[in-house]
């Protein structure tokens, strides 16, 4: 209860209506003047008697108003005194459907260990925490290849260090070929990872853990290559809506989390969602709606931003249209909900950005899967130009086209199922044919 509901129980308007003594004064010389004039010989007998009544009464009320005043004057003077000192508030994690809070700094709560580590070690290649995920004890049912639990489909993953090897080296071999460039790589869990307990995916839903894999990746990746580990902010907040649950891949907030790792790495600033306006669209119905039934539909979020971005998307014929958003305006609900980023996969999107965060003639791209559509509008705030490029269908060489558009940098974005998959692999590598 707040203190300003405990001065209402103190409240003198309230006590005076309770006692009702205005009422009570009101009334009392007419009933002596009419008990008089009925009375006159009983009135004088018991005069005496009814003024030592009244005395008597008169003095208990005054010394209750005044136990009353002083009970009020006390806890007038504690209210005092408890805001010269305050006590010190303990912080609390905001967690909403939508909106983080402003800063990317992750709290320590892993239980890999016991200690605090510092903010800075939560962008380690080498250090994953270990996601607090909610266990109700129940157990969910195998639909195909995914496994349903709580109205949610969850993506199973395999893998060994070869597959893990063979991923490195892609990437190491690309870098080798991007001379001038600096290559960043970020691979992305799923939501298996950091949404369904371990005793399922050691049992009925068996699934290998996803950190060892993404950090035996980073760790055979060569000096021309820099890992961005958005693990450890993506299990920070694996309590938000950072998937969804039918569908394949990540929400937006998912998504700005590991954009935040990103900035953070490089020493960039990061968009605060506080500045951008929040949208929604209900009713998605994803991927894994297909393969079972029961689950609970998707709300897609994304933000608009405050400063203008265009888009340039290329399609499959070389036919360049101009949009003035990075979202698909037109998007509905419905199973292609997902692409209100970017409006899906095409081979070719340029992004341009006023931002005044962008240094001028500052340009990344960024080789993806249909995971990175909803990371690459947040690149807008630190670049003037993102080239998103869909590794599936993209068509030019990707070192000339660096050259050519100017770009020095270039960001290698898949999820994890993805860059276990050879034929992912083999179709990045048609990037440098």
């Amino acid at each position: 209860m707040s203190q300003r509901n405990d001065y209402d129980y103190f409240d003198l308007d309230n006590f005076d209506d309770s006692y009702d003594s205005r009422d009570y004064r009101r009334r009392q010389p007419q009933r002596r003047q009419g008990s008089y004039n009925r009375h006159p010989a009983y009135n004088t007998n018991r005069r005496p008697r009814r003024n030592n009544k009244r005395r008597t009464r008169n003095r208990i009320i005054m010394v209750s108003c005044g136990i009353l005043i002083i009970i009020l004057l006390i806890v007038m003077i504690s209210s005092v005194l408890r805001s010269c000192f305050p006590k010190e508030k303990t912080s609390q994690s905001v967690s909403t459907e939508t909106k983080p809070v402003a800063t990317t700094s992750a709290s320590s709560n892993s239980n890999n260990d016991n200690k605090n580590t510092e903010p800075g070690d939560d962008l380690s290649p080498t250090y994953f925490k270990t996601p607090q995920i909610k266990d109700d004890n129940t157990n969910g049912t195998m639909a195909y290849n995914i496994y349903v639990w709580g109205k949610q489909a969850f993506e199973l993953f395999g893998s060994d260090e070869a597959r893990a090897t063979t991923y490195a080296e892609t990437i190491n071999g690309f870098a080798d070929k991007l001379s001038g460039i600096k290559v960043y790589d970020m691979v992305i869990p799923n939501h298996t990872e950091m949404g369904l307990p371990q005793r399922l995916k050691d049992s009925d839903a068996p699934s290998t853990s996803q950190a060892d894999n993404i950090k035996s990746i980073y760790s055979k990746l060569s000096d021309k290559v820099t890992p961005i580990n958005a693990y450890n902010y993506l299990a920070d907040h694996n309590s938000d809506y950072i998937y969804f649950g039918s569908d394949h891949h990540w929400t937006g907030l998912g998504a700005y989390y590991a954009y935040s790792a990103f900035a953070k790495t490089n020493n960039l600033p990061v968009l605060s969602l506080d500045d951008c306006t929040e949208n929604k669209i209900e009713g998605f119905t994803g991927t894994f709606s297909n393969s079972a039934s029961g689950l609970d539909a998707d709300t897609v979020h994304y933000w608009d931003f405050p400063y203008s971005v265009t888009m340039d998307i290329t399609d499959d014929s070389g036919n360049v249209n101009t949009y003035t958003s990075p979202y698909y305006q037109y998007a509905e609900a419905g199973s292609l909900t997902y692409g209100v980023f970017i409006m899906g996969d095409h081979p070719l999107t340029v992004l341009k950005s006023s931002s005044e965060n962008a240094t001028q003639g500052k340009k990344i791209a960024v080789i993806k899967e249909s995971y990175g559509n909803a990371f690459v509008p947040y690149l807008t705030y630190n670049y003037e130009e993102v080239h998103v490029i869909d590794f599936r269908y993209f068509k030019q060489n990707l070192a000339s086209y660096c050259k050519q558009n100017g770009i020095d940098e270039v960001l290698f974005l898949n999820g994890v199922m993805s860059a276990n998959t050879q034929i992912q692999l083999d179709s990045m590598s048609g990037l440098f044919n």
